[in-house]
C-alpha cells in the first residue's frame, strides 16, 4: 500500500524536503568538518530558492508553505545554531565535563537563535507570505551570512557568537526587507554557488563576496534598495504592483 501523500506532492515539494535533509546532514557533519557543514547549509539555501522557482513554474501544492517552513527549521535554524556552537566550543575548548558560565552563554545564545528562527518562520507562514517585502531578517539570509563567514575564515569565536546573538533580534524585528529583483537574486545565486563549489579560490574570494553581498542587503536594502524604484515604475506603467 502506497503512503497517502504519494501524488499530492509536487516537484517543488521534493526539493523542499531535500532542503530539510541537507540541514540534518549539516548538523551531523558539523562535529567533523565545519567548512563542509557550512557548504551544506549554503547548498540548502540554494534549494530553498529553487523550490520557489519550481513552484512558480510547475505550480505549488497546499502543503508547500508548511513544508517550506518545516524544512527551514532544520536548515536555517538548527543547523546554523549547531555550527556556531561547535565553532565557539572548539575555539574556547568548552567541554561538557562541567556546567560553566561559558557553556551556559554559548548554549543559551544558540538556543535562542533556534527559538527566534522558529518564531519568525511560523509568523511568516501565517501572516507574511505575500507582498514585496518581509519584516525581519530572513532565516535563509542569517544562515547564509554565518555560512559565508565560516567559509571566509572569519571564525573568531566571540565574533561568531555575537553575530548569532544579533540575528536573534534581527529575525523578529520590524525592519522591512524588500524582495530581491530576479536579476539581483540571480547574481547572488551565482556567487552563492561558486562559494560552495570553489570556496578556497583566489584567497576565498567567493565566500567573502557572498558575505559582503549578504551584509550589504541586510544593512542597506531596507533604506536604499533600487528595486523599490523599479517596482514603483512598474506600478505607474501597469497600474498594479
Amino acid at each position: 500500500m502506497l503512503p497517502r501523500f504519494v501524488g499530492r506532492l509536487g516537484v517543488a515539494d521534493a526539493v523542499t524536503i531535500a532542503n530539510a535533509a541537507l540541514g540534518f546532514v549539516a548538523v551531523v557533519v558539523a562535529t567533523v568538518d565545519v567548512d563542509l557543514a557550512a557548504r551544506l547549509v549554503l547548498l540548502a539555501a540554494i534549494a530553498d530558492g529553487l523550490d520557489g522557482i519550481l513552484a512558480r513554474r510547475y505550480g505549488g501544492t497546499d502543503a508547500g508553505p508548511y513544508l517550506d517552513s518545516l524544512a527551514d527549521v532544520a536548515s536555517f535554524a538548527v543547523a546554523p545554531a549547531v555550527l556556531s556552537f561547535v565553532i565557539v566550543r572548539n575555539s574556547l575548548e568548552v567541554t561538557f565535563d562541567a556546567v560553566t558560565a561559558e557553556l551556559l552563554v554559548v548554549t543559551g545564545v544558540c538556543a535562542l537563535f533556534v527559538a527566534m528562527a522558529v518564531t519568525r518562520l511560523g509568523m511568516y507562514t501565517a501572516y507574511d507570505i505575500s507582498g514585496s517585502y518581509t519584516e525581519g531578517v530572513q532565516t535563509t539570509l542569517a544562515a547564509t551570512v554565518l555560512g559565508a563567514a565560516i567559509l571566509a575564515g572569519e571564525t573568531r569565536p566571540w565574533l561568531i557568537l555575537a553575530v548569532t546573538g544579533a540575528f536573534c533580534f534581527l529575525m523578529v524585528s520590524r525592519i522591512r526587507y524588500p524582495d530581491l529583483l530576479a536579476r539581483d537574486a540571480g547574481i547572488m545565486g551565482v556567487v552563492h554557488a561558486l562559494a560552495i563549489l570553489v570556496p578556497d579560490f583566489a584567497g576565498r574570494t567567493f565566500p567573502y563576496a557572498l558575505l559582503t553581498l549578504g551584509l550589504a542587503y541586510m544593512t542597506l536594502s531596507p533604506w536604499f534598495y533600487w528595486g523599490d524604484r523599479e517596482r514603483s515604475s512598474e506600478v505607474d506603467v501597469h497600474g498594479n504592483a
